[in-house]
């Protein structure tokens, strides 16, 4: 017993084995090699590597291949929305094209599902109109509790070029963070080593984060952020590193205070900017009603 395949668009340039896994079956990578040196797998009617790119209307033949289910593997289950979070979607978008959408995440939503979280904002847009006949691609992140812009590609195709842009730094980002304590200087750039563990393993990478003091009435302080590099919980490492911990961050902080806000973190990413094909793209994402609030309950102002 044999099938054939047809590579879509979405696949053009991907490893054979990486389609194979998402498009046929997930199947361990020595199952997948050792197919492959039987000639059970083939590209065009030829023997192929597991490393071949695919190409725009390659022809994927599979033989005789009885595929079993790995028990050791973890079901990943997935988020089902109510009736409410789907009907209050909309609300989040800020652009809608057929490749990719810009929306205003909420504070308090994952990006991705995860061991402490299965609620999360791909797993919704899943279930929007506005991808009916499309896939969710994250191409960045933004952390559990920052609220603001996040690109969400619609296709392979758009999520590769956006995580290629991501790499080599042509999307920039912009931040609004409100954090404890005054700065001497206004503008100015924060660069330092900041630490990582993978497991055992210690990880050092090098941070930089240009900011700009927006208003400050002594005691707090409003800051315009923009990051150069993308580490991770990077702009809550940073300010913390100077005594300035972003107010309502729970894990990156200095001590308790009344004023914690330990239900909202004050960062929100506020603006990005980047082109494509030399069309060039700019969003801005309106902060929640809670950052607006303490913005006004410290009498600071944006502009």
């Amino acid at each position: 017993m044999k099938k054939i395949y047809s590579v879509s668009d979405d696949f053009v340039n991907s490893r054979l084995d990486r389609w194979f896994k998402k498009e046929v079956f997930n199947i361990p990578q020595s199952n997948i090699e050792k197919n492959l040196r039987k000639g059970k797998i083939k590209v065009n009617n030829k023997k192929i590597k597991s490393s071949y790119k695919l190409k725009k209307e390659d022809v994927v033949t599979v033989f005789d291949i009885i595929f079993v289910p790995d028990k050791t593997k973890k079901i990943v289950k997935k988020y089902i929305p109510n009736k409410t979070e789907l009907s209050k979607s909309s609300d989040m978008f800020i652009e809608n094209n057929e490749n990719f959408v810009v929306i205003n995440k909420p504070s308090g939503i994952a990006v991705q599902s995860g061991t402490k979280s299965l609620k999360n904002i791909l797993d919704i847009l899943r279930k929007t109109k506005e991808f009916d006949e499309s896939t969710p691609f994250t191409v960045h992140r933004l952390d559990k509790e920052t609220s603001g812009i996040l690109i969400v590609a619609k296709n392979r195709k758009f999520a590769q070029l956006f995580t290629s842009l991501f790499r080599i730094r042509k999307i920039h980002k912009t931040y609004l963070g409100i954090v404890i304590g005054d700065f001497q200087k206004k503008k100015d750039t924060l660069i330092d080593e900041l630490i990582y563990y993978e497991g055992k393993t210690k990880i050092v990478q090098k941070a930089i984060t240009h900011y700009t003091v927006l208003d400050s009435n002594g005691r707090y302080t409003l800051l315009k952020l923009n990051p150069v590099t993308g580490r991770k919980h990077q702009l809550r490492k940073q300010l913390l590193l100077y005594g300035h911990p972003i107010l309502g961050d729970n894990k990156y902080r200095l001590i308790e205070r009344k004023d914690s806000r330990k239900n909202f973190l004050m960062l929100h990413a506020y603006k990005i900017n980047f082109s494509i094909n030399s069309m060039k793209y700019s969003f801005f994402a309106k902060p929640p009603p809670e950052f607006e609030i303490i913005l006004k309950e410290k009498s600071l102002k944006i502009f």
